[in-house]
């Protein structure tokens, strides 16, 4: 099984940046596509951002374009979410995602880590 460990969450100012890690524990980290999602207090979980297995194709949610760019070290095991301009509608708790979809449907999360915007 991928294990999942998130860091670099915390309380930042509007218009600050953020850098966000996804460290996982197996060596086969390379075959899956890795995620990005947040969910604040209420509200549903949403995707931020994906990246395939060869870090070629990313996608981003529209909120967040032009502001966070998603990045992977397969060497290292550790996809990146850097995030900058941040806003108070930023606010979330966000969780990094590994999925594999060969033979079957497989989907991984990590604990998650919260993320504060202030004003």
């Amino acid at each position: 099984q991928v294990q999942l460990v998130e860091s670099g969450g915390g309380l930042v100012h509007a218009g600050g940046s953020l850098r966000l890690s996804c460290a996982a524990s197996r060596s086969i980290f390379s075959l899956y596509t890795m995620g990005w999602y947040r969910q604040a207090p209420g509200k549903q979980r949403e995707l931020v951002a994906t990246i395939s297995n060869g870090g070629g194709t990313t996608n981003y949610a529209d909120s967040v374009k032009g502001r966070f760019t998603i990045s992977r070290d397969n060497a290292n095991y550790t996809v990146y979410l850097q995030m900058g301009s941040l806003k108070p509608e930023d606010t979330a708790v966000y969780y990094c995602n590994a999925r594999y979809r060969v033979l079957g449907d497989y989907n991984y999360w990590g604990q998650g880590t919260q993320v504060t915007v202030s004003s």
